[in-house]
């Protein structure tokens, strides 16, 4: 085969065949396709598309392109996906209570990039969590704890490293077709039997509108279900941060005060409706409903806390860091509030500017190769709907250094819109996508 005539095809908006899709795969794999070849190729798919069969090919030939994970355990292999927010730290509260629920979950996670923050960032705010793990060791952290949240090894979708790396430098990365093939490739490498994916829409999310997050939860669910994977999709709410906090040790906590009883957060409303759909898609529960209420239940008992003090355990964290996590995890050296300018009430957030604040901070990345700052970020956030006082905080900061504090201040206030008259809150849940 060759790549030159497989980028003809999809010039003349033809779909190239199954096994030149995965030919192509395997060369980005091993690199024998050149970088202008991959470049090409992702742009034509951008102009041209390659329609569902073409996207589903495709993403099972990224998948292919590496190591496919195989299980023998005794029970559904299952997983969750989110398309990125901020203050999403859902993962770190869903695991755990489906592992409680006889499931075993796999979950491949990735490091922030951009204004969201990244799942294994988040986990290694906590002291020795260690997050990046061979395929023997997880398999054997799966037998003892039901669930890890872990990195990819290089062996996972090769392809889609090399083409990912490629779109973000050709202006393609907002391809519908590349977009759902990166994300599925690494997922289906953990050969789930479930799959629930979080499509977030709003100010926060890389979706803005409820058609594109649509559009996006369709491909995805469509694509999946027809490489074998029972997958459905939540659109969800993001036009505020998910948690009141951003930054990756401010998170855990966040999720530690939900896991421990101390705050009933939005949190515990998606984790639930995430898991109850994953749960009757694995056939553990019969309705969604009824999984919601099992993850609901496990969340308030604070049986999925003592799952998570296990998982932490198996990979590197401290023993006994569920009853005294206040005081593993970092603090930054400033924290300051931000008063509100007016009397009124929070009308906007814009969830986006928060993110790219607390980067600022020095709690994200820019590139790649970014060092991070795990006590920096942003807490106490205001909701939206809120009624706020003059000099009412409308969130605090964790800044490192003052001029940085000072910075990020403004970048809040310029952030939060306040104004007379309230404004409808929208709902958390917006739509439930079934396969």
């Amino acid at each position: 085969m060759d790549a030159r005539a497989i980028i003809a095809k999809l010039r003349r908006h033809e779909v190239p065949a199954d096994d030149e899709l995965a030919w192509f795969a395997q060369g980005l794999a091993d690199g024998s396709v050149s970088d202008a070849q991959a470049g090409a190729f992702a742009m034509a798919v951008c102009m041209g598309g390659l329609g569902p069969r073409g996207r589903a090919a495709l993403t099972l030939a990224m998948r292919d392109s590496g190591d496919v994970l195989t299980w023998d355990l005794d029970g559904p292999v299952i997983d969750k996906h989110s398309t990125g927010g901020v203050g999403d730290c859902v993962s770190l509260v869903l695991a755990p209570a489906l592992a409680e629920c006889g499931a075993y979950v796999p979950m491949i996670s990735g490091r922030g990039l951009g204004h969201t923050g990244g799942t294994l960032d988040k986990l290694e705010a906590i002291p020795g969590v260690s997050t990046q793990v061979g395929q023997d060791r997880l398999a054997q952290i799966l037998r003892e704890t039901g669930a890890a949240i872990v990195g990819a090894t290089a062996q996972i979708a090769p392809a889609d490293k090399r083409l990912y790396a490629i779109r973000d430098v050709t202006a393609t990365v907002e391809s519908l077709d590349l977009i759902t093939a990166s994300i599925l490739s690494k997922k289906l490498a953990a050969s789930p039997a479930a799959l629930v994916l979080d499509v977030k829409v709003g100010s926060g999310a890389f979706m803005k509108t409820l058609d594109a997050a649509r559009d996006l939860a369709e491909a995805l669910t469509e694509t999946a279900n027809a490489a074998g994977c029972r997958t459905s999709a939540v659109i969800s709410d993001m036009n505020q941060p998910l948690a009141p906090a951003l930054g990756n040790a401010l998170e855990v906590a966040e999720v530690m005060k939900v896991l421990t009883g101390k705050t009933r957060s939005p949190l515990v409303e998606i984790t639930a409706e995430l898991g109850g759909v994953l749960l009757a898609d694995a056939g553990i529960c019969e309705t969604p409903d009824d999984g919601r209420t099992k993850i609901a239940a496990l969340i308030s008992d604070g049986r999925a806390a003592e799952r998570f003090g296990r998982m932490m355990a198996a990979v590197g964290g401290p023993i006994g860091f569920v009853d005294n996590w206040e005081r593993f995890l970092p603090e930054a050296n400033v924290i300051i509030e931000i008063p509100a300018p007016r009397a009124g009430h929070i009308t906007a957030i814009d969830g986006e500017a928060l993110g790219l604040a607390v980067v600022a901070l020095g709690g994200g990345r820019q590139v790649e190769s970014d060092a991070i700052n795990p006590s920096v970020g942003i807490s106490q956030i205001c909701r939206l709907g809120d009624a706020v006082a003059k000099g009412t905080p409308l969130a605090v900061i964790h800044a490192a250094r003052e001029d940085a504090a000072r910075r990020a201040a403004a970048s809040v206030l310029q952030a939060v819109s306040i104004a007379d008259a309230p404004v409808a809150v929208p709902d958390l849940i917006h739509e439930r996508i079934t396969g």
